[in-house]
């Protein structure tokens, strides 16, 4: 009986640890801790250009919810950010770095960005 149960623990526990993987890998898979430096760099080097008058960002991850960003995202409607010239250079990794920065961050995300 002894020997049922902790099969079946083992079991359930197996279960749950798929369900928890697959959820996980629902947003994108670039590097969020790449996609951070890269944004703050694409601002940077805009800034820098004189197209925007601040350092800082003026967009932020926490600005909109996960679905929101998939659709800018994918629709590569990048716009809203300024710096044109700057995001038009950027390769797909970089890209979808700054993708998974901004999905994971958003104002639904587990973990939303708290400042700019």
């Amino acid at each position: 009986m002894l020997k049922k149960i902790l099969i079946t623990g083992i079991l359930v526990m197996f279960t749950l640890g798929s369900l928890a993987a697959a959820m996980a890998s629902e947003g994108p898979d670039g590097n969020k801790r790449k996609g951070k430096y890269t944004y703050r760099k694409v601002v940077k080097a805009c800034f820098d250009r004189g197209a925007v008058d601040s350092e800082t960002p003026k967009v932020s991850p926490a600005d909109k919810k996960q679905a929101e960003w998939k659709a800018i995202f994918e629709g590569k409607e990048f716009s809203e950010f300024g710096c044109d010239q700057e995001w038009t250079a950027l390769n797909d990794e970089d890209t979808l770095d700054i993708y998974s920065y901004f999905y994971n961050s958003a104002a639904d995300s587990p973990t939303p960005a708290t400042c700019k």
